[in-house]
């Protein structure tokens, strides 16, 4: 039986219940908690655990029996607060290697690498591999996939470095990926041809924030690449409202592409890139209840079929971890 890595160690994907396929625990600047502790929330260590705690039994009380997590350098990965949280919550966490960066690399890759100043290997290559291998910082929680990013700047010289770093990995050991995307560029189809080039099996990757956009043509191509499409940041309604998020799920299920969605809301306990309290007040559904609490019953009512909500919340998670076959 094939299993996935989470926190609390392999889980067969038969095991994995419905999941939500791109969330985080925590996106928080380390550098910033370290030096400016009360920017731009007060932070104590022990009430964001028990917040986080408490956020997700409220998730798991849904039936959402995993999640997802592609917290990656450059968003704060912390792998021992996350084994703290999740001793206390029935949960299957799966973490991710990778990096998150819209332009360049951080600088301690700036220099070491293919025909840099420092010429040698990729390091990245190597230290994706060794979380997924090894371990992730001597905590025993190995990654469960791969995670890269290409937003608004496209490709620049750092983002595809990244890309084929990301690639190299897989292809080394069979990894899926999850690409966080700028939809409304359609840099979804920008990082399948990278990762193509590389050698990666599509079938493995989930071209993240694909329902930012309602352009069916686009997500009909990035689809019909055997990628899957990650509907995954509802309650993000400032960059596409709920209605057209639920229609364009429910228009894509019609057309026969059910198999090729996955769903989540690219929510955290906590993050620090804005105000608690802002966030609240202009987002308030963006948090891990609101796909079970309003979207599965907006999509019922628009035609979704139970089986076709079971695949975009078991069956497809199941297969990008497993490796089959689409349907």
């Amino acid at each position: 039986m094939t299993t996935v890595e989470t926190v609390r160690g392999p889980v067969e994907v038969d095991a994995l219940g419905q999941v939500l396929m791109h969330e985080h625990v925590f996106t928080i600047g380390t550098e910033i908690r370290q030096n400016y502790p009360d920017y731009p929330d007060h932070w104590d260590e022990d009430e964001r655990v028990a917040d986080a705690v408490a956020k997700l039994r409220e998730c798991a009380s849904r039936g959402i029996s995993t999640i997802v997590d592609p917290t990656v350098i450059g968003l704060g990965r912390y792998i021992p607060r996350i084994q703290r949280i999740n001793a206390e919550v029935d949960l299957n966490i799966v973490v991710a290697t990778g990096l998150y960066t819209y332009d360049d690399v951080p600088m301690q890759f700036h220099f070491s690498g293919p025909g840099l100043v420092f010429d040698v290997a990729d390091p990245m290559v190597e230290l994706f591999v060794s979380d997924i291998r090894e371990g992730i910082a001597g905590t025993g929680v190995k990654a469960g996939l791969l995670k890269c990013a290409i937003d608004e700047p496209a490709l620049t010289p750092g983002v595809e470095r990244v890309l084929r770093a990301v690639g190299q990995a897989h292809v080394e050991t069979g990894t899926p990926i999850t690409v966080h995307t700028h939809a409304a560029g359609r840099t979804g189809l920008i990082a399948l041809r990278v990762l193509r080039e590389e050698g990666v099996d599509l079938t493995k990757v989930v071209i993240g924030h694909s329902g930012d956009t309602t352009d069916l043509d686009y997500l009909k191509e990035v689809a019909e690449s055997g990628a899957l499409l990650g509907m995954d940041r509802f309650g993000i309604d400032v960059f596409c409202p709920f209605e057209d998020r639920v229609d364009t799920v429910a228009a894509m299920a019609r057309e026969g592409y059910a198999g090729q969605m996955v769903l989540a809301h690219d929510a955290s306990c906590y993050s620090d890139f804005y105000p608690e309290a802002s966030r609240k007040a202009l987002l308030p559904k963006w948090e891990f209840t609101h796909i079970s609490d309003d979207v599965l019953p907006a999509l019922r009512e628009r035609g979704v079929t139970e089986e076709q909500i079971t695949t975009m919340l078991v069956d497809n998670p199941r297969r990008y971890f497993s490796g089959e076959a689409a349907a």
